[in-house]
């Protein structure tokens, strides 16, 4: 029987207790409906993961007992970071959820001259945390014991001259001619997509003069969020741990 897995925002110790709020508690009462003695497991974050059982409930709150820690890692080996061109409702949303079970380490939702999503700064706030909510829940669902960072939204030319020199960077083209496999080995990639409509010229051009190297995934156009997974697989694939 597979225990469920929770997210907990604070550092946890074996032998303490631990109180669950919000969308976990919610989650725990209302739609696993877990019962005093239950297992489950829990992390916060800091590496490895804690066996847990309920120890009780309150109306909003749910009550665990945290039991002995284990070591278990599942991150890939690759630090990959994912520079995301913000599109449209549920294809970001898709992004960060299986970005997050491909194992990217980080991802930067980016602000380009395309960009059809309009946000101010307490819009821009409000997408943050939602985005952040759904990486968490892609941890629980897939193994991962420690949470990717997703940065805050951020203008593109500011994210192509963030990335030190050692790290390669990928900028997604159908103009390119290079593939995944054919990149240099690294420990440090960072990889590029624009939104639906793709990258204006003036930022294609800018990327490649900030030493991103253009590779394509096949003879097809992928839509956005498409092109984002078939390239994070492939270079998981090709230097990290698929």
């Amino acid at each position: 029987m597979r225990v469920t897995r929770v997210f907990v925002g604070e550092p946890l110790a074996a032998g303490r207790s631990s109180t669950l709020e919000g969308t976990a508690a919610n989650h725990v009462m209302r739609v696993l409906r877990l019962r005093e003695g239950d297992a489950l497991t829990l992390f916060d974050g800091r590496g490895g993961e804690y066996a847990a059982r309920v120890s009780g409930f309150t109306k909003s709150s749910v009550q665990v007992e945290v039991g002995e820690h284990r070591p278990v890692e599942r991150e890939s080996s690759l630090h990959l970071t994912l520079a995301q061109g913000i599109s449209r409702g549920e294809r970001m949303d898709w992004v960060m959820q299986k970005a997050t079970e491909l194992g990217v380490t980080r991802i930067i939702p980016v602000i380009t001259e395309r960009t059809m999503v309009k946000l101010d700064e307490r819009q821009s706030e409000r997408k943050l945390q939602h985005w952040r909510g759904i990486v968490i829940a892609a941890c629980e669902q897939s193994g991962r014991n420690r949470v990717p960072e997703v940065a805050e939204p951020t203008a593109y030319y500011d994210v192509i001259r963030s990335f030190e020199p050692s790290t390669t960077r990928v900028l997604l083209s159908p103009a390119g001619t290079l593939r995944a496999r054919d990149l240099p080995p690294s420990g440090h990639i960072a990889m590029l997509i624009g939104p639906e409509g793709g990258l204006s010229e003036n930022e294609q051009e800018a990327a490649i003069a900030a030493g991103f190297l253009q590779v394509r995934m096949g003879p097809r156009i992928l839509r956005t969020e498409t092109a984002a997974i078939a390239a994070l697989a492939a270079l998981q694939h090709d230097f990290g741990d698929i």
